[in-house]
């Protein structure tokens, strides 16, 4: 009886023991083929931090304004593509297939920083990455600069493949984020306006979901807000301005590109460039967010 208890002690253990190496297995952060052995680089300039995160192809992984974080870190940045028949590929997306890096290059006021640490800080910063999802070549840049985060992605491919959507510029919003603004610069006066709420109705609702020159989104906790202004993009593509409402988790901002039939053509070389800046307004009269992001989103005209 005794080495029966014994027994089934030992086979508890052991099943255990597995289990946990099983886990521990599974949680383990995915790695990139290039890059610094370092989880995560943090880069400040002046009013804005930027977290880059190895786990996720050396993709943002949070932005900060003043010390408070206006995104989530439970998220993909950057550039997907969606493939038919296979799905996504790209950035923090591995359940398919990675991106292959094939450069990354650093510099921090003007100055190439060929071994980045965790944590950086200047006046500018330039982040370049270059990588190739399948066919399709990318060259994807990131500047910090005057309180400004600026995105540029090109994308170049000698044949057409057969795409579901590319997502460029993907920002996930925190959760608290509770408004937002957008409008086209043909029309100025029209600023679609609304509310982002966690009640059942709205899980997962699609907002804005058409050709817009910029958006902005309202930050309640700190009182902050960011506004976003496409700077470039290719005519063919598209570019529809989508937030994503996923109570407790984020509001999350794409680009969305080549959907509803639009297909890249061959040969195709396109960039697309985005601004992201950041502003505070009266806590105790939140309305007038409003007008100071409207006046940002002017400023930030090329």
């Amino acid at each position: 009886m005794i080495s029966h208890l014994r027994l089934l002690l030992l086979s508890f253990l052991v099943a255990s023991s597995v289990s946990a190496q099983t886990a521990t297995v599974r949680k383990a952060p995915f790695v990139p083929n290039l890059g610094p052995n370092l989880p995560t680089i943090t880069v400040t300039c002046g009013e804005v931090t930027l977290m880059l995160r190895q786990s996720s192809q050396w993709t943002p992984g949070r932005i900060d304004f003043r010390g408070q974080p206006m995104t989530t870190s439970k998220s993909a940045y950057g550039t997907v593509f969606n493939f038919t028949g296979v799905g996504f590929i790209g950035t923090n997306h591995h359940e398919n297939e990675p991106e292959k890096l094939t450069s990354l290059s650093f510099f921090l006021d003007g100055n190439a920083i060929t071994e980045p640490t965790a944590e950086l800080s200047g006046k500018t910063f330039r982040f370049v990455r270059e990588s190739m999802i399948r066919d399709f070549s990318l060259h994807c840049e990131i500047e910090i600069r005057d309180g400004k985060v600026i995105e540029t992605t090109r994308v170049n491919t000698a044949k057409a493949a057969p795409l579901n959507l590319i997502y460029h510029f993907m920002h996930a919003w925190e959760p608290t984020v509770d408004a937002f603004l957008a409008a086209s610069d043909s029309d100025p006066q029209k600023v679609e306006a609304g509310a982002l709420l966690d009640s059942e109705d709205v899980v997962k609702k699609h907002y804005i979901d058409r050709r817009v020159d910029w958006m902005a989104v309202r930050e309640p906790v700190s009182g902050q807000f960011a506004v976003s202004r496409l700077l470039q993009a290719p005519e063919e593509a598209g570019n529809l301005s989508m937030i994503w409402n996923v109570p407790g988790t984020y509001r999350k901002y794409y680009l969305k590109c080549f959907t509803a039939g639009k297909k890249m053509p061959e040969a195709f070389d396109g960039t697309w460039r985005m601004v992201t800046s950041f502003g505070s307004y009266d806590k105790a009269d939140p309305a007038t967010w409003e007008e100071s992001a409207k006046a940002l989103a002017q400023s930030l005209k090329p």
